[in-house]
């Protein structure tokens, strides 16, 4: 998965980052740094198996804030990493989605494994997305009338059952 995957850091610590980057570059994943919350959710990203490690306090804002922005994308798990956090703010961070809630100084023992579990999540987010979108393709190409046979199909109706409820 790690050659596929991307580890975004959003912190607003430069040697956090490039510690953080050190890291996860040296087990291989692939390592997107950013320090302001709002270039990193003007950036592109890549539809592919992805997580965040977002820091609680990001000077002006705060990484509570921003995962609550990011709470449409299902597919981009969160994982806090602060030095600053209490039990309140651990459970609101985790009431809202996200993956982990880890403080500094942290330990490789204990983040490598909070970043494959959030990578193995977000892989199986993007495959549920996947098939729901083939899903509505195949859906969509359908004709009208495969449309109106489809729900008896699905309930398990026989074909009679089907031609006599369709008259």
């Amino acid at each position: 998965m790690r050659e596929k995957a991307i580890v975004y850091v959003l912190d607003d610590d430069e040697r956090i980052r490039t510690s953080l980057e050190a890291l996860l570059s040296s087990v291989g994943y692939a390592v997107r740094l950013f320090e302001d919350p709002e270039v990193f959710l003007n950036s592109p990203k890549p539809d592919l198996p992805s997580c965040l490690i977002l820091d609680l306090n990001l000077g002006k804002s705060s990484g509570l804030d921003l995962q609550r922005s990011l709470a449409m994308d299902a597919a981009l798990p969160v994982i806090f990493l602060t030095g600053f956090g209490d039990i309140s703010t651990a459970v609101s961070a985790i009431k809202s989605g996200a993956s982990e809630f880890l403080l500094k100084p942290i330990e490789e023992e204990v983040l490598l494994p909070a970043v494959t579990m959030a990578l193995i999540e977000a892989q199986e987010q993007c495959n549920m997305r996947r098939i729901q979108q083939q899903t509505s393709r195949n859906y969509e190409s359908l004709t009208p009338r495969e449309k109106e046979v489809l729900p008896f199909i699905v309930r398990g109706f026989l074909n009679k059952q089907t031609a006599y409820e369709l008259g």
